[in-house]
């Protein structure tokens, strides 16, 4: 099927550039069509050769695997290849643990990568040994048996700490929330899937309407460049304030950890009077990235608040002049700071529409 094929080239490519945003160089590709995955390897037992003499010529220090690995298939597949291997979830935790600023963010990234880690502690106490006295008391239990033991209550326990402070933050959001609502200005959200640039829309609109460049957030051309929910009150000059949010991008199987670890930041989205959906339309992909967004909102039940679609970087698609505006869609160019009043005042007019 080569719908599904493309699917797959497009996903690779995705893990070569989820790799860069983690600093990493990749040097090599090995992939392999099977019927079925292999429950104890992940990949054949012919291919883990071929990917071990790979790895060797390439001098590669670290295996990557496309997919979110069983505790097993890690540990069975370092045994093999003799090389460490990461899967896509472990790589983009650790994204996220870079890329985190405020302290909500880095709660919200420790708890998700702990209870990644807690069902694969197991594989990560092999060196441990389990042999102990032969009676069945606790006391014949191996140094590596009561690791584990010790492990699990105190990742238990953080997590819960995690969440307690967590629940605090989300209280204080939920009273910063009815403020703004009491204020009634209205909240428009920059939605969109990773690197669609949004966050170039949000610094160009503080830049001419707001004036502080402090207010602006961080860009970079890489996926998850922005992780932390930023509120920004945009007042272009014709008395229809309203307030732009920039939110965490979406892609291609975000581990669910994730999504319910970022849910409260996520689900500010479902607060929001309308969605702007950022997409990099100079992306071959854009119409699956849509997808990914349309199903994403739908799960943080934000499927049904109105939107305006912004399709990005036009100027690399030859499409001349832009701004354009076809239907309720807009085509622009964010890097250029082109359209970005344009868009400013469709947003004030769809917010402001029953005034």
């Amino acid at each position: 099927d080569t719908g599904e094929e493309q699917n797959f080239d497009n996903s690779m490519e995705e893990l070569k550039q989820l790799a860069k945003a983690c600093f990493m160089e990749p040097v090599g590709t090995v992939t392999q069509r099977m019927e079925f995955v292999h429950k104890a390897l992940y990949i054949g037992t012919g291919k883990v050769q071929e990917v071990r003499d790979a790895a060797q010529a390439l001098d590669a220090q670290l295996i990557l695997i496309n997919d979110t690995l069983t505790p097993s298939q890690i540990k069975n597949l370092q045994n093999e290849l003799k090389t460490p291997v990461i899967d896509r979830t472990t790589l983009i935790l650790n994204i996220f643990e870079m890329r985190a600023r405020t302290r909500e963010a880095r709660l919200q990234v420790e708890t998700a990568k702990l209870q990644y880690l807690l069902p694969r502690l197991v594989g990560m106490h092999e060196a441990l040994t389990r042999q102990g006295g032969t009676s069945g008391s606790m006391s014949s239990r191996g140094a590596g048996e009561k690791k584990l033991e010790l492990d699990r209550r105190h990742i238990e326990h953080r997590i819960s700490e995690l969440r307690k402070e967590l629940d605090a933050i989300s209280r204080e959001r939920e009273t910063q929330r009815k403020r703004r609502g009491q204020s009634r200005i209205p909240l428009v959200a920059l939605v969109g899937y990773t690197n669609a640039g949004k966050s170039t829309i949000m610094n160009h609109m503080v830049e001419r309407f707001v004036g502080d460049e402090e207010k602006k957030v961080l860009e970079r051309d890489m996926l998850f460049a922005t992780l932390d929910t930023t509120i920004r009150r945009i007042n272009t000059g014709n008395n229809q304030d309203f307030l732009l949010t920039d939110t965490v991008g979406f892609i291609h199987k975000l581990p669910h950890g994730l999504v319910k670890a970022f849910r409260s930041t996520l689900e500010e989205v479902k607060y929001a009077d309308l969605l702007v959906q950022v997409v990099d339309f100079s992306d071959e992909n854009y119409r699956q990235q849509m997808q990914v967004t349309a199903d994403t909102l739908k799960e943080l039940g934000a499927g049904d608040i109105p939107q305006i679609v912004v399709y990005n970087k036009a100027d690399k698609c030859g499409m001349e002049p832009l701004p354009q505006k076809r239907q309720e869609h807009w085509y622009l160019a964010a890097g250029q700071n082109t359209g970005i009043r344009e868009l400013a005042e469709a947003i004030e007019q769809q917010v402001y529409a029953d005034n």
